[in-house]
């Protein structure tokens, strides 16, 4: 069974135009995607779950 792609906190902050601090006050409030912390404690983000907070924040506009 193929591992999920899991992304670097770094690379996910790259992606979604943020900084640090912005991320961690937007996790607080319960809005940032699904973070696993791993034995060593650094923070991992699966694709999968980082594409669904995308398209769960998607704004569309009216015509």
């Amino acid at each position: 069974m193929a591992q999920p792609k899991m992304l670097k906190l770094p690379e996910v902050l790259e992606e979604i135009d943020m900084s640090r601090a912005a991320f961690y006050r937007m996790r607080a409030r319960g809005k940032a995607p699904k973070l696993i912390k791993l034995p060593n404690g650094h923070l991992r983000v699966r694709r999968a779950d980082l594409d669904a907070w995308w398209e769960a924040n998607e704004v569309t506009q009216a015509a």
